[in-house]
This record gives structure tokens, C-alpha cells and sequence, in this order.
């Protein structure tokens, strides 16, 4: 079978050779008409609008929601009151814990006024022992009885410590059932409602929320696209840009270039960029389509008003020969190789800036065995 082939493959080879004429696809090379900006672009991309500050909050611990002060669309501002959890529990807590603190404080005022007492003894007995009233063993049971009380005063004193901090504790996990906005936005879900148990994890099981809502600063967002690697150069930081959203194709929207995230998809072939917008609109939502055209260093921003004209060909016609890019012609029969220059790209074609002229025949499709002098038809 492969020697089969390899005579198949041997005689057309040498039927193209020795004058016979294959059959190949062409397509006319024609200009197109479009505004300035878009006729000075390098390279043109498809992404989607995001937002570089996005929350999905959530409660710190797990509870059932009580109250929840949210729907869709509305703005927040930094602190609002977002939902409340159950929080029967932990007042509870608190109350205890502050009683304990009571009790603590009361039995250090016991022992202080104990040692005081104490003390006061102590120092009359070190007097009638001084006078010889009284013996030296007194003495020595009362200066115990003092340190013992000062030991004991030491102790409680550190258990009022201990209870204020459990205070503390419990007071923040009464606050941990007040959710609030972390930041100033709008609420494009609702994800849980009164009544439901929420949670920081999944453990509680599929009846669990894991988030309450999810809120969008509108101020941070911006484009992301995929560039494919071998025009990344084409890209650089500040570089001019003009967008146009899908769902308001008439509308062409100013940015610029952020930055490259410094590392390619190997399953894509592509490097992600970051892009600013000039100015931000209401119409401009997290995650609509958008294409983008890359314009050349130094172009002006007035020139949108200008007609250009440009070269398009499909990305098929382009070939890479020796690290140069060309294409191959139908000429008077013949196929002719041709070096060009590239400008950018679109969704299906590339742009020539260099090489080409209106009326020549591009072949599009053609074996692969196809050189430069081969005879040719077209269709």
C-alpha cells in the first residue's frame, strides 16, 4: 500500500512538472473602505469586559439567615447592611461571659478588701511583738495569712483579664452575624434568602449557602483578550485601542493598554492582556463581549474621521516560508511566490499592508507540493 502511494505522490509530482495544470482555489484581491482608526490597527482581538474588584460575600460563621437587605441592581456603599444571621445564640454567650466578668471583678474586690484587712493586722501584731505582748509565732501566721491573700488577689485579678477577653470573643461573634458590604457596588445576584442556612464552606451539605450575594464594582472594570502569542509583540503598555461592545456595534469606545499578564496558555497559544477603557458608561456591563483593534504607535485620535482603505486576505492565503510571511499567486497560468507584509489581523483574514495589489489572484487553497513556476487552473 505505501509504495502504492508513494508512486501516486511520485506522479503527480511529476505530472506538475513535466506541464500538466492543477487545479487550485483563488480568491481577488480587493481593498476595503473603513474609518482611520480601524485602517491603522496592528491587530484586532475578541474578549470580554470584567471587573477587577468582584465579591461573592459570605458569612464567617454558620447560621440561618434572618433578614437579608439585598436584590439585584440596587448599589451598596462600603458597611451597609447586607443580611443578618440568628444571632439568639451568641447573645446568649455574651451575656454569660459578661456575668463571669462580674463575678470575677466582685471576688477580686473580696480579696483586696481581705488583704487590706490582713494587712492591718500584720502591722499591729509586728508592734506587740516588738513591745514583747506578743509572741513570734503570731507574727509568722499573719505575714503568711498577707502574702497568701496577695497570691489569691494576683490570681483573680488575671481571671478578670481572661473574662474580658472572652468578652471580646463573643462579642465579635456577635458581630460576625452582621454582613456588610466590603466594598461600594451593585448586586448583580441574590444567592440566598431568609430562612436558609449559610455557611464559609459546603460541610453543611447541599441545603448550605455558601454565599449570601455578589457585588461588582462598577469603577473597576476593564477588558480582557486572548492575543494570540506569535502578535504579542505587536503589543506593548499605554498602547491605544478602540472597542466596540456586541451588543452596540455602532459605538466605538477609547482605551488603552494596561499590561500583559507574563505568561501564554500552551492549550490556546495565547497571551492574556489587560486594557483600560478611557472612560467608563453605564452601558458597559461585567462580562459583555467585546472586540478590540490594537492601533499603531503614534496614531491620532482624530483620525476616526478619515476613509482609509486596506488590503484583506483569509488567514489560509498566508503562509510561512523561511521566517518570512507570503503568499502564492495565479499568474498568467503559473503560480507565483510573493513576500508580504503584514499589519494585523481580524476574525478570519490578515491584513497586508505590503505586497499585494488590487486585482491579483491569491490561492486559498493548494497541494502542498505546489512551487513557485507550477501550472495552474482556477475555480
Amino acid at each position: 500500500m505505501a509504495a502504492v502511494l508513494v508512486v501516486v505522490a511520485g506522479s503527480s509530482w511529476w505530472w506538475l512538472r513535466a506541464g500538466g495544470a492543477v487545479e487550485v482555489l483563488t480568491i481577488t484581491v480587493h481593498e476595503e473602505t473603513v474609518a482611520g482608526a480601524t485602517a491603522t490597527t496592528v491587530l484586532d482581538a475578541s474578549g470580554y469586559v470584567t471587573a477587577r474588584r468582584r465579591a461573592t460575600v459570605a458569612s464567617k460563621i454558620t447560621g440561618r439567615l434572618t433578614e437579608v437587605h439585598v436584590e439585584e441592581g440596587l448599589p451598596v456603599t462600603q458597611g451597609q447592611l447586607l443580611a443578618r444571621l440568628d444571632d439568639a445564640q451568641y447573645q446568649a454567650t455574651l451575656e454569660l461571659a459578661r456575668s463571669r466578668v462580674g463575678a470575677a471583678r466582685r471576688a477580686t474586690e473580696q480579696i483586696e478588701a481581705e488583704l487590706e484587712l490582713a494587712r492591718t493586722t500584720l502591722e499591729r501584731t509586728r508592734r506587740l511583738v516588738e513591745a514583747g505582748i506578743t509572741d513570734r509565732e503570731q507574727l509568722d501566721q499573719d505575714e503568711t495569712q498577707t502574702v497568701t491573700l496577695a497570691a489569691r488577689l494576683a490570681v483573680e485579678q488575671q481571671q478578670v483579664v481572661v473574662a474580658e477577653r472572652e468578652v471580646a470573643l463573643r462579642r465579635t461573634q456577635l458581630d460576625d452575624t452582621v454582613i456588610r458590604a466590603p466594598f461600594d457596588g451593585v448586586v448583580v445576584s441574590k444567592d440566598a434568602q431568609p430562612g436558609e442556612m449559610v455557611s464559609p464552606n459546603s460541610a453543611g451539605g447541599g441545603f448550605t449557602r455558601t454565599g449570601i450575594c455578589t457585588i461588582v464594582d462598577m469603577g473597576s472594570l476593564e477588558i480582557e483578550v486572548d492575543v494570540n502569542e506569535s502578535y504579542i509583540s505587536r503589543v506593548h503598555p499605554e498602547q491605544q485601542v478602540e472597542a466596540v461592545l456586541d451588543a452596540y456595534p455602532q459605538w466605538r469606545i477609547p482605551g488603552k493598554v494596561i499590561t500583559t499578564i507574563p505568561t501564554a496558555d500552551r492549550q490556546k497559544a495565547t497571551v492574556l492582556v489587560r486594557i483600560a477603557f478611557d472612560e467608563l458608561d453605564p452601558r458597559i456591563l461585567p462580562d459583555m463581549g467585546i472586540k478590540v483593534a490594537f492601533r499603531e504607535s503614534g496614531a491620532s485620535e482624530t483620525g476616526s474621521a478619515t476613509e482609509r482603505r486596506r488590503i484583506l486576505v483569509p488567514r489560509d492565503a498566508v503562509r510561512e516560508d523561511r521566517g518570512h510571511d507570503v503568499v502564492y499567486l495565479a499568474v498568467d497560468g503559473s503560480v507565483e511566490r510573493r513576500a508580504v507584509q503584514i499589519g494585523g489581523t481580524t476574525a478570519d483574514s490578515v491584513i497586508v499592508t505590503a505586497g499585494l495589489t488590487v486585482g491579483e489572484q491569491v490561492i486559498v487553497e493548494a497541494p502542498a507540493g505546489l512551487g513557485e513556476g507550477d501550472r495552474v487552473t482556477t475555480r
